[in-house]
């Protein structure tokens, strides 16, 4: 009895270290000003060392605890009163993918053209990014996911307008205008849930929605919070501020935003479908408004003229995918989510890191091969993984996401994969085109992406590689993964306490 209290007390203990990757990055990010006053070395070296701190932190909990899901009721007042952070395997490989990703696109470690306190205001607005990204992944009630969202669109805006020029600063605006409005929109979507059911808990709702949600009131709530936060996802209609912004931001903000940001979201989104809305009704919206992402997305990259555009455009396009994907009714449409989610992830964020320097028109690539062969074949190979040419992971991905539509059988999913097939050939038209243009044989004095850039598109395309090499143990992890994000039961178990939750 000793024994099973002492690892009651070590597994409580390992389980609040879980706070630490939302919290260290927040307290760094209000003392980032403050140190670069007195040591301008010392607040520059800050910001990586927590995003490593926060990374090690992860991945020790997750090695530690297993592969069960657990969750934390911070400040002593138990679920559902208090503040729940839930972690199962996907929250977990969330949580580490975001410092990672953020170290791997961390801003130049010099001063840059703003001086130190340019450089620190830079730094703290990437570290409350990264707190608030975290906090998305790991929430489990609607009051806090609401305010990690909104610190992550602050942390987004002025990322965005850190270069200063005037398209920054009218790209800023617009995405400031827009984010407000899907605030609003998803404000009301959480007070008509609490209105219905007296409580912001997910797992509470949970358990709630069976008697409370199934009506016009449940879906219309859904659809106001599906286009506030599908603002950050990249949902059609409100995505109208991605071309402006993926351009006109730095390259690297740009690729945390399009590779990651955009997929809390739809994490964010997931779980409220899960938990909350299976309804079919609720699935058939997200799968119309992401086929309308897919087709106007795809269109206007293939019109693009220059590279940051095409890519912003073509993320929509692949965002579109995703929501279409989650859709899918049963296991395998979270297991095709989650493929194209994550394969998104990788591909997109490595193009945007490449773009840091091919910021210029498509028609300045011109000979591009010839400067930097291997910044080059990158491009070629995540290109042809995005078309879903086999057998690398954007095929296998794809196919996923085809055979579950086809296996729904409905208008509606037959519509998805004909607009699917569709898009794919426009985006291998616009992709081979830009590849075709790489190697032409009339070089332009175009510069070739710096060492740091081109190594860290060189470590996601080896990480490409890697899994078709090793397709089959990491869909079979994968799948687990699905299964778990799916059983809505188990969730509710696992967040609320023993007098509280109920089987279903």
């Amino acid at each position: 009895m000793i024994a099973d209290m002492t690892l009651s007390r070590l597994l409580a203990a390992d389980v609040g270290y879980l706070v630490l990757p939302v919290v260290l990055p927040l307290l760094g990010a209000f003392l980032m000003q403050p140190l670069a006053r007195v040591s301008a070395r010392g607040a520059r070296i800050l910001g990586p060392l927590l995003l490593v701190l926060s990374a090690g932190i992860t991945a020790q909990l997750w090695l530690q605890l297993g592969d069960a899901p657990f969750s934390l009721a911070i400040g002593g007042f138990a679920a559902p009163l208090g503040i729940l952070f839930y972690a199962d395997r996907i929250a977990l490989l969330f949580a580490l993918a975001i410092p990672v990703f953020a170290l791997l696109f961390w801003p130049e470690f010099g001063p840059g053209a703003g001086g130190r306190d340019q450089a620190a205001r830079r730094d703290a607005l990437m570290l409350l990014l990264v707190a608030a990204a975290t906090g998305l992944a790991l929430s489990g009630d609607l009051f806090n996911i609401y305010v990690f969202y909104e610190l992550a669109a602050v942390a987004s805006f002025g990322l965005v307008a850190l270069t200063g020029t005037g398209r920054s600063q009218v790209a800023t605006f617009r995405y400031l205008m827009i984010s407000a409005f899907g605030s609003v929109f998803a404000l009301l979507g959480i007070a008509i849930l609490y209105m219905q059911t007296g409580t912001l808990n997910l797992a509470q709702i949970a358990q709630l929605a069976p008697e409370t949600l199934p009506n016009p009131i449940g879906l219309a709530a859904f659809a106001l919070m599906l286009i506030g936060f599908g603002v950050k996802a990249e949902l059609f209609p409100v995505n109208t501020w991605v071309p402006e912004v993926y351009a006109g931001a730095p390259a690297r903000v740009s690729a945390l935003l399009a590779g990651l940001v955009s997929k809390l979201a739809v994490l964010v989104v997931v779980r409220l479908l899960v938990l909350i809305f299976p309804q079919p009704e609720a699935a058939e919206l997200m799968l119309v408004l992401g086929v309308l992402g897919i087709l106007t997305g795809e269109l206007a990259a293939w019109r693009a003229k220059d590279f940051p555009r095409m890519l912003a455009f073509s993320s929509i396009g692949q965002l579109g995918m995703v929501f279409v994907a989650f859709a899918i009714s049963g296991e395998i449409g979270l297991l095709a989510g989650l493929a194209v989610m994550l394969h998104h992830l990788i591909v997109k964020s490595a193009l945007f890191g490449l773009a840091v320097r091919w910021s210029g028109s498509l028609e300045a690539l011109s000979g591009a091969a010839g400067v930097s062969p291997l910044a080059s074949a990158l491009f070629v190979l995540f290109a042809l993984s995005l078309i879903g040419v086999p057998p690398l992971p954007g095929f296998w991905a794809k196919i996923l996401v085809l055979i579950g539509l086809a296996e729904g059988g409905t208008p509606l999913d037959m519509m998805a994969l004909m607009a699917l097939l569709l898009a794919t050939a426009i985006e291998a038209s616009y992709l081979f085109r830009v590849a075709i243009r790489l190697y032409e044989d009339t070089p332009t004095p175009v510069p070739p992406p710096a060492r740091r850039d081109l190594g860290v598109a060189a470590l996601l395309g080896a990480l490409l590689l890697a899994v078709t090499v090793g397709l089959k143990p990491v869909a079979d992890r994968l799948g687990e993964d699905a299964a778990q994000l799916g059983e809505r039961a188990l969730y509710i178990q696992t967040a609320l306490p023993s007098h509280v939750a109920r089987k279903d």
